[in-house]
């Protein structure tokens, strides 16, 4: 993502490390997408005619064997609906071809300043099966060199008992590793192309992926230079994904029409470092004693993250579109969609006695498990009419209908709190192997939104257009129990802009000036217990101008440049404001009683 992301002004990112990124336009985030029980990401991630962005956000695709990569800035939601909020990015694929064979390779070594080496191999290869039939698979392997150190440190956890024999220092010398972040990543991807008449044409195709990496991507400014942290428990990130899908394209009349499903599932295994939240709560009040070890003692407090999320998503759309040479012209269709997020998160403290536990779970101080599952169902449709031979006015519009549900355990054992976790379950059902239930919530809604445009062709190479359009992103589940449901928020779009073409088709130069407006945008904000919260926190507006050139200046160089401003700002606040005891005026970001 970071190397097409730096080539296009209007994409940008936020990532922790591999398969763990965030694709933003236009600056368009509230800083909390990705948490599994979150909102839903802000932009949609397309292959082909296939969404693959899951629920915790994009799949870190390998970009190889590609035809081009399309941007599409702004609310896409008439055609594209759901996580389109504030664009789209589709990676086109090359397709299979009976025009004859076709093969090539590509091998690659480089490092990373003072880091390791890294290198890939990667191949593709078409093959004609027949006149009417071809095959087109990939492979690749790669292999990016670690850059980041993990130095040597210690820490205390303090017990309040002015003795400081008792205190519990730890060390990490068994971590201590110089460019221990190394990543490596492999897979496939094959697609078969069969004509079944002049007409009709169906293809079937598969991808896999999968990524191992190793340490964390992100580094402590706090220890002097820059690519060190001091970690003390180890991090893995294991990252599979397959899909398979499902094109079939054909004519009903003179209409074009247009078939595409997929089955998608995606596992993601992590174990990482989660010594700071001890820390910090140490600082606070002796974290340590919370945790003693039956022995008159007390254990070291220091924790570990396992992870295990498993991610489904099956969709299907059925398009239609009129012929393009007519005056009045349709394109729309119907779309269904089903996402699960299968998740398990344990924190694990490593003697933690049997009293304090999550029943099932060994050493386990905290257990997530909790499946959720958002579907949507959507009609769409665009109408485009040549008011002139330069003048085209399109209107579209999508209505849909969507439905968010949690369902499991979250918290503590009952030796724990006497409040939450296991203390708060109503359900005896052992849901994913917790003890029992204490969430199950859902939340449905229904709504549209619409598009409407204006283009003026100056002539062939030349065109100015005015775009009103629309996004959403749909609601979801708080799980703490006294919280509402957060609904859908949705981006308005106000933009003039042009695409123009010069000399003989050897420079491209276009832009935009626009202003969005976000109602009800989604927030994550931490609440009480440290558990995360989701409100339909207020408005903002964001201005900007975007321009971008492309010069062909002989047949082997291309130069590109581009250039982006964004204006954000909230145009009401998302807290709050209240009198204490006292009087004074105090910001509260929690929900309104």
């Amino acid at each position: 993502i970071d190397d097409f992301a730096k080539l296009l002004p209007s994409v940008s990112f936020q990532s922790f490390g591999p398969g763990q990124s965030q694709i933003f336009f236009r600056g368009v985030s509230s800083g909390g997408d990705g948490l599994h029980i979150g909102p839903a990401p802000a932009s949609g991630l397309y292959l082909d005619e296939i969404p693959v962005t899951t629920i915790a956000g994009s799949v870190d695709l390998h970009v190889y064997d590609i035809a081009r990569i399309e941007a599409l800035s702004g609310p896409q939601g008439t055609l594209f609906g759901a996580s389109s909020l504030s664009g789209t990015l589709r990676i086109i694929t090359n397709k299979p071809s009976t025009a004859g064979f076709e093969g090539g390779a590509d091998l690659q070594v480089n490092k990373f300043g003072k880091g390791e080496f890294g290198g890939s191999l990667e191949s593709f290869m078409n093959f004609p099966l027949s006149d009417n039939a071809a095959l087109r698979v990939v492979g690749f392997y790669r292999r990016d060199g670690g850059y980041i150190d993990n130095i040597a440190g210690s820490r205390t956890f303090t017990l309040d008992d002015g003795d400081p024999t008792t205190n519990k220092t730890v060390t990490n010398a068994a971590l201590v590793e110089g460019d221990f972040n190394d990543v490596a990543t492999y897979g496939g991807r094959a697609a078969l192309k069969i004509d079944l008449d002049d007409n009709w044409t169906v293809t079937p195709a598969v991808i896999y992926q999968n990524q191992v990496s190793k340490g964390p991507f992100l580094f402590d400014p706090r220890l002097g230079d820059d690519l060190k942290v001091r970690d003390f428990l180890p991090t893995r990130n294991l990252d599979r994904w397959i899909q398979g899908a499902l094109t079939i394209e054909g004519k009903v009349g003179n209409w074009d029409l247009v078939y595409s499903g997929s089955y998608f599932t995606r596992k993601v295994d992590n174990q990482s470092d989660y010594s700071e939240y001890s820390v910090a709560y140490d600082t606070y009040g002796s974290y340590y004693t919370n945790f003693p070890d039956g022995k008159g003692g007390f254990i070291d407090p220091t924790q570990n993250q396992i992870l295990r999320d498993k991610y489904t998503k099956t969709t299907h759309e059925l398009r239609f579109s009129s012929p393009a040479e007519n005056r009045f012209r349709f394109v729309g269709g119907l779309f269904w969609q089903s996402q699960g997020h299968d998740i398990f998160q344990r924190y694990r403290i490593d003697g933690l006695a049997d009293s304090l536990e999550v029943p099932g779970y060994a050493d386990t101080i905290w257990l997530t498990a909790q499946q959720r599952e958002d579907k949507d169902k959507a009609i769409f449709g665009e109408f485009s009419y040549d008011l002139t031979d330069k003048l085209t006015a399109t209107a579209g519009a999508r209505f849909f209908k969507s439905n968010n549900s949690l369902k499991g355990f979250f918290g503590y054992g009952a030796g724990y709190s006497g409040s939450t976790g296991e203390a708060a379950c109503f359900s005896a059902e052992k849901f994913h192997g917790a003890p029992c239930v204490n969430l199950d919530k859902s939340v449905s809604e229904n709504d549209h939104l619409g598009k409407f445009n204006l283009t003026y062709k100056i002539d062939d190479k030349k065109l100015i257009y005015a775009t009103w359009s629309e996004g959403y992103r749909p609601g979801g589940i708080n799980r703490r129990g006294t919280l509402p449901p957060y609904t859908s928020d949705f981006l308005t779009n106000y933009e003039l802009g042009w695409k123009t073409s010069w000399l003989n088709d050897r420079v491209t130069f276009n832009g935009a000036v626009f202003q969005e407006n976000w109602k009800d945008f989604q927030f994550s904000f931490l609440g009480q217990n440290g558990l995360t919260e989701i409100r339909n926190a207020a408005q903002a507006r964001i201005r900007g101008v975007e321009t971008e050139i492309n010069w062909a200046a002989s047949y082997n160089l291309m130069i590109s440049g581009g250039a982006a401003f964004y204006d954000p700002k909230l145009t009401a606040n998302y807290c709050n404001e209240k009198p204490d005891a006292n009087g004074n005026t105090v910001t509260d970001c929690q929900y309104p009683t």
